[in-house]
């Protein structure tokens, strides 16, 4: 496999954005691009190449294709991987995988039945500078973490029927934006014993703005944010028992974070940059589709950096939020 096709199912604005990044990997080829508008194909290959298909099935049956990139709106993420499954191809699928955790569970039941690679599009959880941190903050060196803070909003200013404000395409705050603070806890202090959550819901039941407040079994504590109405800070801090590690806006994709230790006599500031050897590719999406090929070229089913069990987690997460905020029945 010295080129790996890529197919994109769906070509809207995450689209675009990926296959951007996409470009910067020679061992990639961008084969086609489907929409329900053959138009809308062909615009979106008269930009990046490759060949326009006016279905969805059209795309996953390209047989120059090996792996298909849904990036449909999230009630479809369901019905359109089952779609590229049934033609035999690896899937990487937009976050969140579906809707809810009984339907992720089992679409990626269904790729172990298949031996079909299927990996969620947690991209920040791919970043080198996000791993770094990770490893860093959980190894011991840096004394225990007790606390994390993490914030991800932006005003979205859209059509009641676009896909941010429309909840039958999955709208929601927590879906979109709640999402990353939520991974960035889980890699730090795993699944928590306690969650909770207060929203700012419109008459349509779509949670706009959201508080989360989450306790693990050793004592560490989480307060998530996330908004589609206001122009927030998007950063995160990690604090120990020895100091802390804040990450500027914005969190989810850092070139700098930087640790105070204050377990001296004076305060002690180290700047932690990304690793010259694992560069981020482009936004940050390269070392995503990175991934994804690195583990097709090896046999993989999963990925250790976006694994089934972390999306299954973070679902199940969303979903108690969900509930207990009378969005989920």
């Amino acid at each position: 496999m010295e080129q790996i096709g890529w197919g994109v199912l769906a070509t809207g604005k995450i689209a675009h954005t990926f296959v951007n990044d996409l470009k910067l990997l020679p061992d990639a080829r961008l084969v086609a691009a489907g929409s329900r508008s053959l138009a809308s194909a062909e615009a979106f290959v008269a930009e990046h190449g490759g060949t326009p298909y006016g279905s969805y099935a059209e795309l996953v049956a390209d047989p120059a294709v090996d792996v298909v990139y849904v990036a449909s709106p999230h009630s479809l993420h369901d019905e359109h991987v089952r779609l590229a499954f049934d033609a035999g191809k690896a899937v990487l699928c937009e976050k969140p995988m579906t809707l809810d955790a009984p339907s992720s569970e089992a679409l990626i039941a269904l790729a172990r039945e298949r031996g079909l690679f299927l990996m969620e599009a947690m991209w920040m959880t791919c970043n080198p500078l996000v791993r770094r941190l990770r490893d860093l903050a959980t190894g011991g060196d840096y004394g225990e973490v007790r606390q994390v803070v993490a914030d991800l909003g932006f005003r979205v200013d859209a059509d009641p029927a676009s896909r941010m404000l429309d909840p039958a395409l999955g709208a929601s705050t927590l879906l979109d934006m709640g999402i990353y603070p939520l991974t960035f806890a889980h890699l730090l202090l795993g699944q928590p014993s306690q969650t909770s959550a207060v929203a700012n819901l419109t008459d349509r039941g779509v949670d706009l703005d959201i508080a989360i407040s989450l306790a693990y079994p050793s004592g560490a504590v989480a307060a998530l944010t996330s908004s589609m109405t206001s122009w927030t800070a998007r950063t995160a801090t990690v604090a120990t028992d020895r100091g802390r590690f804040d990450v500027a806006a914005d969190f989810h994709t850092p070139v700098r974070i930087t640790f105070t230790a204050y377990d001296g006599p004076d305060p002690q500031v180290e700047v932690i940059e990304t690793p010259a050897d694992d560069p981020v590719i482009g936004r940050g999406y390269g070392n995503e589709a990175a991934e994804v090929m690195r583990c097709l070229r090896a046999g993989e089913l999963e990925s250790p950096f976006v694994p089934h069990a972390q999306t299954l987690d973070l679902m199940r997460q969303m979903d108690g939020l969900r509930q207990q905020l009378g969005i989920l029945g």
